[in-house]
């Protein structure tokens, strides 16, 4: 190589290792700008916009990491008549942060076809209109329209009020019920003079309840594994069946029952039940059996789906 020639590769040099470095910087810009990478990467999270309904302009914008979850739901019980006794349907409905009138407008709505078909009925008179509810020293005021006092003999009558007092002492903020009509303290209700001049309690009540009262879960209730079994009982020793079947009658699990009392008092239970199924309804059915043949008595059936959730 001549002098020259060196001399001039020895200027080119300089310039090819600048121009290799570019080149390199350009690519992995690429790479990255394309999600590419031998170790992968993780992607920050995404935001999913909600239009408002009906046209409205006004729109949100929050970050998702689970784009696939539903609405918000709440969870109500409405406390219905099951051969004139007390029966409790559970349905979840849209989000809202006034629950307690939610199951009231439920209870004097009535019973839907599924429910019915279940065996629960109302005492509540149609038309009944809720004026008005507040909840002040764990005492329920609740104001109906003049329907609410119309019609009916005396277990229609004092089924109602029933009615009314399981659904808003459910709620840990109730204690008892005052009732009103027209925005007027009801001292008697009806031609058959149900007395409520105080406030009731479930106390005032307990004859409603049945010899297993199933409180949780309700008719059309959505149970996974495991779900919690409760309400009250009046059997002998306290102790009763509950089996879980699937829709083809195949049984699921069966569980003994155990209430803190037996009959003639009225016990408590709260029982943790597991299981396993891939259908995706079922029946509770619950029953005690006579000491006599062991035929079954009491037999409650209640129609519920399942969740894997």
């Amino acid at each position: 190589m001549t002098r020259r020639a060196a001399a001039g590769l020895g200027r080119l040099l300089p310039l090819l290792l600048i121009a290799a470095a570019l080149v390199i910087v350009a690519g992995a810009a690429l790479l990255t700008a394309c999600g590419g990478s031998s170790g992968g990467s993780t992607p920050g999270p995404t935001t999913r916009v909600t239009v408002a309904p009906s046209g409205s302009a006004t729109a949100t914008a929050s970050p998702s990491t689970s784009p696939s979850a539903g609405p918000a739901v709440t969870t109500i019980r409405v406390y219905f008549l099951r051969d004139e006794k007390l029966g409790v349907a559970e349905r979840r409905v849209a989000h809202t942060t006034m629950p307690a009138t939610a199951a009231m407008r439920a209870l004097l709505a009535g019973p839907t076809a599924a429910e019915k078909a279940a065996g629960l009925t109302s005492t509540v008179p149609e038309g009944t209109e809720l004026l008005g509810l507040s909840i002040t020293g764990a005492i329920a005021h609740v104001d109906l329209s003049d329907a609410f006092a119309s019609g009916g003999g005396s277990l229609s009558m004092t089924a109602r009020v029933a009615q009314v007092v399981y659904t808003l002492t459910r709620f840990p903020t109730v204690r008892s019920v005052e009732f009103l009509i027209g925005g007027k303290q009801v001292e008697a209700l009806g031609g058959e003079g149900v007395p409520l001049a105080k406030a009731q309690s479930r106390a005032d009540w307990r004859s409603f309840e049945p010899a297993i009262f199933i409180e949780s879960p309700g008719v059309g209730a959505v149970v996974s594994s495991p779900f919690t079994l409760s309400g009250t009982a009046s059997v002998f020793e306290g102790t009763f069946q509950a089996r879980l079947v699937d829709s083809s009658k195949r049984r699921i699990v069966n569980v003994t029952v155990q209430a803190s009392q037996g009959a003639p008092g009225r016990g408590r239970f709260a029982k943790e039940i597991a299981f396993s199924t891939s259908a995706k309804r079922g029946m509770l059915i619950v029953y005690d059996q006579s000491m006599e043949d062991g035929s079954r008595q009491d037999e409650i059936l209640i129609p519920i789906s399942f969740s894997s959730e």
